[in-house]
């Protein structure tokens, strides 16, 4: 058992109450991660324990999460930390990531752990922070983190069903079904849980195979007039707020229109940015040798993985009105593949 793993285990024994928190908008390594921990916490060790959830699952990953204890409006979430022991925060790198949660988890007194795969940590906001950039999700991480416990002793078979689902789950969404972000550790995981009894073909139809039609009437027109394919290998695709009230798109319903158009052969970056408010919420995925990392940080005040990122566009602030961020977005992409290939 690491360092890290055996003080985490000693305040969970010294805990009587314990929540989670993960980042707002949350996806399926973040769900995944939260129903895991969440279960393994009350199957494993009797404890009361909660997740707090800043903001509504996608449809098609709420099941992890199904029937648990779930927090997502702040009132509640302010209430439930009055009486936490120890907040466990996964799959952000920030207190800022947890969206509206941000000023009671930043206020909260007691022992904060962070459990996270992205790079550079706020590590001064947290008691505990284990964190490692070089694996597929926040979900391997606490799948490696949870074999360390006494109790699982390193034997996959030992963890509660539900967490081992989730962990799967979460491991499954965040490589994109074993895509992109995939070490050997991320394979032996999958294995290790196959083996644990993981239904995988069962949680691959709930990902992948319940999706509403407007999802797809949607992704259809998005492919066909609105994605912008540039000579120098880029792709960027602006919806705005009317596309999202045009087809009644839920939240999380977009997750995954990034990755669509790196399937063509000569598009080595994606660009995905969707209006939210006053501002527009980008995604960006590349392929290998070029930085979806600095992209992101450089230009959309963001960061991430090197081939997986996101930031934002703020409007007035980065541009005028809504209506001139496809522009926008162009040109700097097309800048930062010129200003690539020479460093290249």
């Amino acid at each position: 058992m690491s360092k890290n793993t055996a003080l985490l285990s000693s305040w969970i024994d010294e805990a009587k109450v314990v929540s989670t928190v993960c980042h707002g908008r949350p996806d399926g390594d973040a769900a995944g991660s939260s129903a895991a921990m969440l279960s393994y916490l009350i199957s494993s060790r009797g404890k009361d324990a909660a997740a707090l959830i800043p903001g509504r699952l996608p449809g098609n990953i709420a099941f992890v999460l199904e029937g648990a204890n779930q927090i997502s409006d702040v009132e509640s979430a302010a209430a439930r930390l009055r009486d936490t022991d120890l907040l466990i925060c996964l799959d952000f790198n920030t207190l800022s990531r947890t969206e509206e949660f941000e000023t009671i988890v930043r206020e909260y007194p007691g022992r904060k752990v962070l459990i996270d795969h992205h790079k550079d940590p706020d590590v001064q906001d947290f008691d505990l922070c284990i964190s490692e950039t070089a694996i597929s999700s926040a979900c391997e991480l606490l799948y490696n983190v949870l074999l360390g416990m006494p109790d699982i002793a390193g034997d996959a078979r030992k963890l509660p069903p539900a967490t081992a689902r989730a962990l799967m789950t979460g491991m499954t969404t965040d490589t994109n079904n074993f895509a992109n972000s995939v070490y050997p550790g991320t394979l032996k995981m999958a294995s290790e849980l196959l083996d644990a009894g993981v239904d995988r073909e069962d949680l691959i139809d709930r990902l992948y195979s319940s999706e509403r039609p407007n999802r797809l009437a949607a992704m259809g027109e998005m492919l066909s007039d609105r994605m912008r394919l540039l000579p120098c290998g880029v792709s960027v695709i602006v919806l705005h707020q009317d596309f999202f009230d045009r087809y009644d798109l839920r939240d999380g319903e977009t997750e995954g229109f990034v990755n669509l158009p790196l399937a063509i052969k000569d598009v080595r970056l994606s660009v995905f940015a969707r209006e939210d408010g006053n501002f527009f919420r980008v995604s960006i995925r590349s392929k290998r040798g070029v930085s979806a990392r600095l992209l992101a940080k450089n230009h959309f005040h963001g960061g991430g993985h090197e081939q997986a990122s996101g930031g934002r566009i703020f409007i007035p602030q980065d541009v005028l009105r809504a209506g001139d961020v496809e522009a926008y977005v162009i040109a700097l992409a097309a800048r930062f593949m010129q200003e690539t290939a020479s460093v290249n």
